[in-house]
């Protein structure tokens, strides 16, 4: 029963649509022992994330957000938004900046570790939370990704403070313009005007009245 219920929550996992090294530690959350305010935990917690980033593309997540957003580029650098233009938290995200071939890398790791969950499961074989830690590593060697040793060069609130500078120079340069449905309104409204007809001239319709008046009076006087 234990079993069956943990194949079912790392199939829910797997569906999940859960950025990549949250999937990671919905599996170390399956852990037989699994205790969430141990130092062991703790630690995994808080190097997960910049350690599947580092064997992707060998920067930590402070690092990659650092060292790419700019303002000078198209949607700053990014390669991941939502809406026409990328917004303030956005910027944040170091998911968002990385390319096709990092991205993948990643989905590959996180792939391997369900797998190797799936299985265990199905051969009923308990997996301590020591067990998940050293799985990742084992992961990231087999596929000779470097294993990340130590926090990285660019702190979190560095990278927080680059990205959100970037984003006020991004917005004041390109947010003041018309969004794409404000074109589309803009363009709608031209158009109903070309379609209503231009009003008549009273002024040349009233000289006309009077010319054909003035015609037929002489018309008369010629008659007699």
């Amino acid at each position: 029963h234990y079993f069956d219920e943990l194949l079912a929550r790392i199939r829910d996992i797997r569906s999940s649509e859960k950025v990549f090294w949250r999937k990671v530690l919905d599996i170390y959350a399956t852990s037989i022992d699994y205790t969430p305010d141990t130092e062991l935990s703790r630690q995994f917690f808080a190097s997960v994330q910049n350690k599947m980033h580092w064997a992707a593309h060998g920067h930590t997540a402070a690092e990659i957000v650092y060292q790419r957003v700019d303002a000078a580029k198209p949607h700053m650098g990014m390669t991941t938004w939502t809406g026409d233009y990328p917004v303030k938290e956005e910027t944040e995200i170091a998911k968002n900046y990385l390319n096709e071939k990092e991205l993948d890398v990643l989905n590959r790791i996180v792939t391997m570790y369900l797998d190797y969950a799936e299985l265990q499961a199905l051969d009923r074989k308990p997996m301590h939370m020591r067990d998940w830690i050293a799985k990742l590593d084992d992961f990231l060697k087999f596929n000779e990704r470097d294993i990340l040793t130590h926090t990285g060069k660019v702190s979190h609130e560095m990278a927080l403070q680059k990205a959100h500078a970037e984003y006020e120079q991004y917005r004041k340069e390109h947010l003041t313009e018309p969004t794409p449905v404000e074109r589309q309104f803009m363009e709608a409204i031209k158009k109903l005007k070309q379609l209503v007809p231009p009003k008549k001239q009273r002024g040349k319709k009233k000289e006309n009245t009077e010319s054909n008046r003035a015609g037929s009076e002489a018309d008369r006087d010629d008659e007699k």
